[in-house]
């Protein structure tokens, strides 16, 4: 029986390996400033988690937890970051850090501006949601291809990786929020005769507040689980240590490693659920 393929091959994969191969013979120097500003970032939360002695960072942390949620998840975030500290993984565990803080930055500065424009543009709303449907359904792996072949392997093609995994629930549930303030609201700012940049900082972005730390909460916890997915391209931290221990059947490095990346999810999901004041 012959194939329709065996016949009749339309090349997507070759022609957008050639597309890239274009991209990157005539932009290079636009793909280096990338890869120099967010290497910069990285090294710059490096430096600035290393420099912190953990027992203080966990103290920090414990203060962080304690005002913004309670005492009971203050003891056992401290309980879990000294675990971490016990199985020896506090540096690793600080460079998957600076990784997420800085993927998680890029996707809220791009993710809430977008968002906005979403809410307020049908045409820009009509584009990006298929957009944002494809990048919600891809499997997390395939985000790894194009990333490796425009910046090749290491930190940087992982936080881009990262960055276009975790920006759809900051876009979507920043414009979600917008589009939820009433009417009657932005009616009774124009009639005090506010400008649509004051009706959006004064109105409509306190109001969506709540649904937009719904988006950065879920940020957050995407750019962990693509982290450590980005361990395959040589991204560094927890990731690679499970990654590597997977590929070497050594499972107890691997094991205390998920451990540790799921007891940070923990603490930051409980942190920034609760920035706000809702307990959930």
């Amino acid at each position: 029986m012959i194939l329709l393929a065996d016949t009749f091959n339309l090349g997507i994969g070759k022609f957008l390996v050639n597309l890239i191969d274009f991209l990157i013979d005539n932009y290079s120097g636009f793909f280096d400033l990338i890869s120099y500003v967010i290497q910069s970032g990285v090294d710059f939360f490096h430096f600035l988690l290393f420099s912190i002695n953990p027992y203080l960072m966990i103290l920090l942390i414990a203060v962080i937890v304690w005002k913004t949620v309670n005492l009971k998840s203050m003891l056992y975030s401290v309980f879990f970051l000294v675990i971490i500290v016990m199985m020896g993984l506090w540096d690793t565990s600080m460079i998957t850090l600076s990784l997420i803080i800085t993927s998680t930055l890029i996707a809220l500065l791009l993710g809430i501006p977008l968002g906005i424009v979403k809410a307020r543009s049908k045409l820009v709303s009509t584009l990006l949601d298929p957009m944002l449907d494809v990048m919600q359904t891809l499997p997390s792996l395939a985000y790894l291809i194009p990333a490796v072949l425009f910046f090749g392997i290491g930190e940087v093609p992982g936080v881009i990786a990262t960055v276009i995994f975790a920006m759809p629930p900051a876009i979507k549930l920043t414009a979600l929020g917008i589009e939820q303030v009433s009417n009657e609201l932005i009616e009774v700012g124009r009639a005090f005769g506010g400008t649509s940049w004051q009706i959006l900082t004064k109105i409509e972005l306190p109001t969506a507040v709540p649904s937009i730390m719904m988006g950065v909460n879920q940020a957050i916890m995407l750019s962990f689980s693509m982290v450590v997915i980005a361990g395959f391209i040589g991204s560094g931290g927890l990731g690679e240590v499970i990654i590597s221990g997977i590929q070497r059947y050594s499972l107890a490095p691997a094991l205390e490693a998920g451990i540790a990346v799921t007891f940070l999810a923990v603490i930051f999901d409980r942190i920034t659920r609760n920035l706000v004041g809702s307990k959930i």
